[in-house]
């Protein structure tokens, strides 16, 4: 239907045309002639004429070419904004009725000149040129991003309001053009109803950037299992669709279908995360006791990143303690009668006299705590039993837990990848979602695109992305490999930040 739609706008848009350049006097046949149509209009217009070479700047191209055709209508006496609009949004159809209609006549410069805008007209078209300036920027330039969990604590806090460099990587072409401006994927003031119309798609392409995602770089990227939502106000990104499939419903896709409403986004269109790369194509990862290792190396542990410790006390830790000194706030659970942290869970008691507790801690606050003489053991809180929530949802094969994970190697573009039993569950998605193959498995044997296969090519570079605040942090050894279609940009300042009030020693900071 996109492609049929596409058709018929080429042919109306070439047509129309065809029938002004009759009434212009200029030879109609080269209305037909890509790119050369609008140098011809640009000359008859006495349009400068670097905007015919500006048009040819991606997306931003499409704008200025809109804009000199309806300077072209303006010279057939259409000034009106139902004029500009039907230019901007059906002109297969308007150019036609121009070119073909007898009522409209070419009336020049002359004509052109001696229109003048009415006040209202000049706030209307302003208000316009702010709307695409700032979709120019906002697509190529940078984006405004808020942090809304705290796995990322506490290099990032929840509230910290986050320019993120489209530049840097190189901007992405949309892959979905036609949507609500100024929005990601729903509507404003709806969390369910798309902004977007999915049946005109893009192919994949990156304009040039200045750098490569590096290892240990804080980024911002689609969702990769975010394709496909249980489109309700509770499940979205929080509950996956995969992980409800798998968990609650066996693998059973028309049973899920036949009980929630679900909604398959374009990949640009998944809800937008940010976590640190903690490895790049062609690195060994793993985790161990939870420690981070990279190609058999510590891996980087940033300064402020928190961890979650056991403890035993000799005498509980004191409330004014943990607000003032750990930045803690405390109030009584309703629930279990005990302590607990208002805002999330960086803090629990197994009774009411505080003796055993749990912690989330920076590395400086663990030091603090440590020292302290009422604490008679503090020790890092692991989670290493087998979990099959854990990518690639292997149990048989990798039998990996959140502190036992690995090792993994990160796909690399251009190194071929052996497919044995053992491993395809590491790479079906990579070859069937995200580059978009078809892929059978028949008696043992793998067959990608109807050839046999006993090894697979990445045609795009992948990466691993990790929380800092490693214990709580949906990152990938959830859900797996980040392939670079889906890297939004580089998270690169904290422009503002709020917690009942500004933070302001936040404000202006430069993200590590």
């Amino acid at each position: 239907m996109g492609l049929f739609l596409f058709i018929i706008g080429i042919i109306g848009w070439h047509a129309g045309i065809y029938g002004m350049f009759k009434k212009v006097g200029i030879n109609p046949i080269l209305a037909l002639v890509p790119f050369y149509n609008t140098w011809l209009i640009v000359e008859k217009c006495n349009i400068k004429k670097a905007w015919f070479w500006f048009q040819l700047v991606p997306i931003a191209g499409q704008f200025i070419t809109i804009w000199i055709t309806i300077i072209f209508t303006m010279h057939f006496k259409r000034f009106s904004l139902l004029d500009h609009t039907l230019v901007a949004f059906l002109p297969f159809l308007y150019f036609p009725y121009i070119g073909f209609n007898k009522e409209d006549k070419w009336h020049g410069q002359k004509a052109f000149e001696a229109y003048k805008k009415s006040p209202s007209r000049e706030w209307i078209d302003a208000g316009v040129f702010a709307v695409v300036a700032a979709t120019i920027i906002r697509t190529f330039v940078f984006e405004a991003y808020v942090i809304p969990t705290g796995s990322m604590e506490r290099t990032l806090l929840i509230n910290d309001f986050l320019f993120v460099s489209k530049m840097s990587y190189g901007p992405r072409i949309p892959i979905t053009p036609i949507s609500f401006p100024f929005v990601h994927n729903t509507m404003p003031g709806s969390i369910t109803t798309p902004s977007y119309i999915k049946e005109v798609q893009l192919p994949y392409k990156r304009l040039p950037g200045f750098v490569e995602v590096k290892r240990n770089d804080v980024v911002v990227f689609n969702f990769p299992a975010g394709d496909t939502i249980i489109n309700l106000p509770d499940f979205g990104s929080k509950q996956p669709y995969y992980d409800v499939l798998r968990v609650a419903y066996n693998g059973n896709r028309e049973a899920l279908m036949a009980a929630y409403p679900i909604l398959v986004h374009p990949y640009d269109k998944t809800d937008n995360y940010i976590k640190r790369c903690v490895a790049v194509g062609g690195d060994v990862l793993q985790v161990k006791k939870g420690i981070l290792y990279i190609n058999n190396q510590l891996g980087y542990k940033p300064a402020n990143a928190q961890t979650d410790y056991l403890l035993k006390l000799k005498t509980p830790f004191t409330t004014e303690f943990l607000e003032k000194d750990l930045g803690i706030k405390i109030s009584i659970s309703e629930d279990r009668n005990v302590r607990i942290n208002k805002e999330n869970d960086d803090y629990e008691e197994d009774t009411m006299n505080g003796l055993n507790c749990m912690l989330n801690l920076t590395l400086e606050n663990y030091e603090k705590v440590k020292a302290l003489p009422n604490v008679v053991s503090i020790e890092p809180r692991l989670s290493e039993s087998t979990d099959i929530n854990m990518f690639p949802n292997d149990s048989i094969n990798n039998k990996w837990a959140l502190d036992n994970y690995g090792p993994i190697t990160i796909p690399k573009k251009g190194d071929a990848i052996a497919l044995t039993p053992q491993n395809i569950a590491l790479y079906r998605r990579l070859i069937t979602n995200y580059e978009q193959n078809t892929l059978e498995e028949v008696n043992g044997k793998y067959i990608i695109n109807g050839k046999e296969a006993t090894t697979y090519t990445p045609k795009y570079n992948y990466y691993w992305m990790m929380g800092d605040n490693r214990h709580r942090s949906q990152d990938s050894r959830y859900w797996g490999f980040v392939p670079e279609t889906h890297i939004v940009g580089k998270a690169s300042l904290i422009w503002f930040s709020w917690n009942d009030g500004p933070r302001w020693g936040r404000l202006f900071n430069f993200i590590k």
